[in-house]
This record gives C-alpha cells, structure tokens and sequence, in this order.
C-alpha cells in the first residue's frame, strides 16, 4: 500500500506542472497589460484516459519494469506533444541505462516538436555518449541550423567543452569541423566557429593549426574575446603567429580582464617589462579595475622596485577591501603578503606584523606561519621561529604535510640538518611523497650525502620524467662539484628543454658552461637569468664568472647588488670570500 501511495504522490508531482493553466490564444481578449489564463479543461490532453496511462507508466518505472514505464509515457508525449513528458521518458531511459531508448525518445521528441532545443541538446550528447561521433556531427549541424542566428556564436563556443568526452580527439576535431562548415563562413559566427576549432586543434597538439585559426577568428571580428583568448594559450608555443594579433588588439581599448591576462602571459614568460607596461596602461584606463593593481605591485616587487609597489598594492587593498568577491579577497592576502615582505625588507618589523595582522580569516595558516616565522628570524628570534612553525594549527592531512614541510625547510635552511633529516625520514616512513622527497634531496647534499641525494633524485625523475626539478638538481649538483661535468650538462639542457623560461635551471646550465671553459656562453645565460630573476645566487655566478675574465668592476657591482638581496646566502657569501671581495 505504501508503495502504491507513494507512487500516486510522485505522479501527482510529474504531471502537476504539466497540468497548468495555459495562456490563451492570441484572438482572446484580455485587459491591456494583464495576461489572460483559460481553464486548462477545453484544451489540455490529460483527459481520464491520459492521467491513467501516465499513472501506470511511473507506476511500472518506479516498481522496476522500467522498459513497460518507459513506454508508456513515450506514448504519452507523443500524444500530448508535451516537452515535460518527452525529458521524463529521455531521463528515465537514461536511469535505466539504455541508452539507445533514451536516444529513441529524444529523436522522437525531435519528430514530433521540430524547433525544440531541449531534444537537440539531448540528441548530441546521448550520441556522444554512445560513442557515435558521426551522428553526433550531423546532430550538431542540425541543431546549430535550428537556432536563431544572434544564439549560434554562444552555442559554438560551448561546443569543445561537449565533445571533451570523446576519446579519438582527432575524429572529434575532423567531426566538429564539418560541422561547423557554414558557421565558418557565415558572418555573425566566423569568430566563434573559428575560436571553437583553434580550440580543438590546440587540445591535440596542432599549435600552428590553432593559431592560424586564431587568426581567421580575430580577422572576421577584432573585437571578439574568443581569438584573443586563443591567442593568450598560445603564446608560448607560436609566438612568432600570434604576437602580431595580441599587440594589434592591444594597442586598442582592450578588454580589462583580456588585457590583464596578457600581462600575466607575459610575466609567465619572463617577459616583466613588457607586462609592467600593459599592467601600467591598464591602471591608467580603467584605475577601479582592482586586480591589475595588484598584479602590478606583485611585479613590482619581484623587480625591487619597492615604492610603487607599495602605491600599487595600496591602491588594490583600498578597491578591495569593502568587496565580497572571494577571488578579491584571496588577493588581499597576496597583498598584505607583498606589503609585509617589503616592510620587512627595510627593517621595519612593526609594520610588516601590523600587515599580517590584517589577513582575511580563510588565509592559509601554513603561509602566515612561515611568513611570521621569517619575521622573527629577521629580529634574531630563531628559536620562537621554530616554536611559531611547530605550533600551527591545522585541520586537514595536507595542510599537516605542509606543515612538516615547512618545518624541515626552516631546519634546513637554519643548518640543524641532522633534525631535518629526521623530521623527514620518519615522514616518507608513512609512504612515498614527492616534496617531502625533494626536499630530503636537499637536505642530503647539505650533509654531503651525496649518493643518497642522487638515488632520491633518480626516483624523483622516474616518478615524473616531464619534471625538470629533480633534472636541474642533479645536474647543478655535479657541475657545482664539477664532476661528471658532460653527463651534468646532458641533464642540464633536458631541464632548460622542459623548463625553457626558468631564469635558475638557465643560471644551471650556465654554471656548467663555465665549468666547462664556455665562458662567453656562461655570461650570456647568466644575464639573462639574473635580468629575469634577480637573485643572490645567480648573483654569486654571474659575479664569478665576470671576475675570472677580467672584468672585476663589473663583477663587484653584481655582488654587491645580490648582497642586497640577499645578504646572508651561503653561496654569495662563499663566493666573496674566496675571492677576498670586500663589498
């Protein structure tokens, strides 16, 4: 009986929107500005004999005879030409997992309401479901057909996202452009359709391919987002292609959002002047578009240009403050990290505390803790450092293993290696851990054990081997105590082949250039590297690699600008004193 009643009530509840009033025809009169409702007796299809059939079909379906159910209530929105029938008979096949009857229902639906979205929108992705890509071009080009013009552009562009599920990627691309072979050449969606198959040919390898589409999609529209986006994916791979378009669309009135992630592509590829300039003449046309301001007093940290940095990140936290937005307030710990780290570069510890006072309540406590940590480092307080890093609270695994992280880096780098060591042996105790596993590496070359240091960076590589990380340690490893100097250079320029735009696996290769004897070579990388990142290491080497080919006044004005940076690293530091440089 429960049963039985409880079936009655879910029928009650399907068929009830179906069973409203409806609008009357348009040769009804109605008062102006109301809308005139008819009893839905003289026109509605559920008549006894409809509301029973309905009845017995979810009856069936909910009882386990899910075909029988299924039947029914096809039958049914075949007769009533509902839409609200039609979706339940597709999403009950769906439930069923026969996917061949759902597919049967939507082209039915298709049949019987010809301009109904709803059944295209099934159709395609039931087909694409059953693996049928074919058909589900065809399906595609026909539901594209059946949307009005000024609704195509938005339809096409969701199109990758659909077709993600297919396995053969090529066949998907080959499918979908076929498809989209009049919204290629039809004005209003050339640059969509051109944008959805840049999009397809990026996602399987056909860089070249996909910016040229970029091109053709921002030539039918320069004002369209979708090719400068495009473009932005490509731009480390075919710059030489998609450079032009970006900096002919820059040169205009640029999007806010498309302008800011051209900035950021740049800063990915150590191209910071040039970012610094699109972030500047963002801030200038749209000065309450708070994340450039951010980005820019970021940028301007990373180039020690300190005081507009400060004017910067000022400006971001006095537009982001009052806001709701969580990404704006996800940057508001970015910024009062920067502000903190540059009070705390120029000595004022009051200040750098009072900004990390202001952190919004969802900052990540481990990157609050080290930051705290640094800055009682800086005032000589190493053991409340210590404690600080050791009593942070946490409330999940990960952040405990950061934590742990986190503990054995400031070990490390505080040179009690022997309790780092075992902070971290006993934690890869619990299973394998790759930056646990790093970071024992650094620890062991600290120790001078090194072929434990190279058996952990070897698992690293096997691991990972699209990883330049464990490559470039190594190989620096070996050509810093210039060793198996050919076999360090080999490793070396896989790293720079994986990571070509990181300034430190540059500064590596260079370092073995110069162990080698290439030192032209060595000095060219290494101003390079220093320019991309100034650093007091890749100062240490520049500086050494000057000095030796005689060019002493230009090497002490690299030293002394590292020991800026810098002035407690081990590396500089050694590199002055064998040299008896006094700064």
């Amino acid at each position: 009986m429960n049963l039985w009643i409880r079936c009655l009530a879910l029928s009650t509840c399907t068929l009830s929107a179906w069973a409203q009033p409806v609008v009357a025809p348009s040769t009804a009169t109605a008062t102006p500005g109301t809308t005139a409702l008819v009893s839905p007796a003289p026109t509605s299809a559920l008549d006894a004999v409809m509301f029973y059939q309905l009845l017995l079909g979810e009856l069936y379906a909910q009882g386990g005879e899910s075909s029988t159910g299924f039947s029914l209530l096809l039958d049914a929105a075949r007769k009533s030409k509902d839409p609200a029938l039609f979706q339940r008979a597709v999403d009950l096949a769906l439930q069923s997992r026969s996917g061949e009857a759902a597919l049967q229902a939507a082209r039915t639906w298709k049949q019987v309401i010809p301009s109904s979205a709803d059944a295209n929108r099934y159709i395609l992705q039931i087909l694409l479901a059953l693996n049928k890509v074919e058909e589900a071009g065809q399906a595609l080009k026909s539901a594209l057909a059946g949307l009005p013009l000024e609704e195509q552009s938005a339809a096409i562009a969701s199109v990758p996202r659909i077709f993600a599920r297919v396995n053969d990627k090529l066949l998907a691309l080959n499918t979908v452009e076929a498809a989209l072979s009049k919204a290629l050449i039809q004005p209003g969606t050339q640059a969509s359709a051109w944008t959805t198959m840049g999009r397809m040919r990026r996602d399987v390898g056909q860089s070249r391919a996909a910016a040229l589409a970029a091109q053709k999609g921002h030539a039918a529209d320069n004002k369209a987002p979708g090719p400068i986006l495009l473009a932005l994916s490509l731009l480390d791979k075919e710059s030489e292609l998609v450079q032009p378009l970006l900096l002919s669309y820059m040169a205009g009135p640029a999007l806010p959002e498309l302008r800011l992630g051209y900035a950021r592509a740049l800063i990915s590829l150590q191209q910071n002047a040039q970012a610094l300039a699109q972030l500047q003449k963002l801030n200038q046309e749209n000065p309450e578009f708070a994340p450039a301001w951010l980005f820019s007093g970021l940028l301007l940290t990373d180039m020690g240009q300190t005081a507009q940095a400060t004017q910067a990140l000022r400006q971001f936290v006095g537009l982001a403050a009052t806001s709701e937005d969580p990404e704006l307030q996800n940057g508001l710990a970015e910024a009062y990290f920067s502000l903190a780290q540059i009070a705390q570069q120029q000595g004022q510890w009051a200040q750098a505390d009072t900004w990390l006072s202001k952190m919004p309540a969802q900052t990540d406590p481990i990157k609050l803790g080290i930051r705290r940590a640094n800055l009682l480092v800086e005032q000589g307080q190493l053991k409340q450092a210590r404690q600080l890093l050791a009593n942070i609270p946490t409330t999940t695994p990960e952040q405990a293993r950061q934590k742990l992280l986190a503990l054995a880096m400031f070990l490390r780098e505080h040179k009690d290696y022997p309790a780092a060591y075992e902070l971290l042996t006993q934690a890869l105790k619990n299973g394998a851990d790759y930056e646990l596993q790093s970071e024992l590496a650094m620890t062991t070359e600290k120790m001078g054990r090194f072929d434990q240091m190279e058996s952990l960076l070897r698992d690293m590589m096997a691991a990972k081997p699209n990883d330049a990380h464990p490559l470039n340690a190594l190989g620096f490893s070996l050509a810093d105590r210039n060793i198996r100097l050919d076999e360090a250079k080999q490793m070396i320029e896989q790293a720079v082949a994986l990571a070509p735009s990181d300034p430190f696996i540059r500064d590596s290769l260079a370092w073995v250039l110069y162990r080698l004897g290439d030192n032209a070579q060595a000095l060219r990388l290494l101003e390079s590297a220093y320019k991309a990142k100034p650093d007091a290491e890749i100062a240490a080497h520049w500086g050494e690699v000057l000095w030796v080919t005689g060019q002493t006044q230009q090497a002490g004005a690299i030293w002394r600008e590292g020991l800026l940076l810098k002035s407690d690293n081990d590396t500089l530091r050694d590199t002055l004193k064998r040299f008896n440089f006094k700064p």
